[in-house]
């Protein structure tokens, strides 16, 4: 059951009782440029979700460092932390019960979600993890499909058009139910570096935007 707090107004007005912010918890491998756009988004006066916690597979990587400038807790959970898959997960669910997470937001995170952890964020039959990934999904996902080889074949397949997909997080990699695309036009003479820094602004704007309404939802108990 989600979260409220009650408001107090003036002398004369009657106190409102306004859903809390959802508790996001950003998973992330890399660079971290969306779960920095994630994060400036949550301090909107109309965010709906908070950032709480950043997990990470790589206790050097730039989402880390990120997240720290914003003095947001951090966990290094990994195969090097916990070589057995059954402590790793534990090790997860842990950590996200610890902060008292509601949703979970993939950037760039390299390692498939345990089952488990999908099942303790499926209350309602549908999953509270996303992803976002630099395709139009079905195309161009899958195993090994991330980065810059997402790119590379885009333009390999002389596609028209390409973009971003936000999805749900399910057993296997970019399968889940897709929630929203974003669409642009792949030039003649794109690079593959070009095109992925033109699909990546239209990530950070899109991610956000979905994170916002699936936390409305969860705060409505819809999701």
């Amino acid at each position: 059951m989600h979260r409220f707090e009650t408001v107090p107004l003036g002398s004369h007005e009657t106190a409102v009782t306004v859903p809390s912010p959802v508790k996001l918890a950003i998973f992330a491998s890399g660079a971290g440029s969306n779960a920095e756009a994630i994060i400036h988004y949550s301090y909107r006066i109309d965010a709906a979700f908070r950032v709480e916690l950043v997990v990470s597979n790589n206790s050097r990587c730039g989402a880390v460092e990120r997240a720290c400038m914003f003095d947001i807790s951090t966990a290094h959970i990994s195969s090097y932390t916990h070589p057995d898959p059954e402590a790793y997960t534990r090790a997860l669910l842990d950590v996200l019960r610890e902060h008292q997470i509601d949703m979970v937001a993939l950037a760039g995170f390299m390692k498939k979600i345990p089952a488990a952890v999908i099942d303790a964020f499926s209350p309602r039959g549908r999953s509270r993890i996303f992803n976002i990934h630099p395709s139009l999904l079905p195309k161009f996902g899958g195993q090994g499909m991330y980065g810059m080889a997402v790119h590379r074949a885009v333009l390999a397949a002389s596609e028209k058009e390409t973009g971003c997909t936000v999805h749900e997080v399910d057993s296997e990699y970019d399968t889940g139910t897709v929630i929203a695309q974003r669409r642009i036009p792949v030039h003649p003479h794109d690079t593959p570096e070009q095109l992925a820094q033109r699909v990546v602004e239209h990530e950070h704007e899109l991610y956000p935007h979905v994170l916002q309404q699936q936390a409305r939802a969860i705060q409505h108990g819809l999701l």
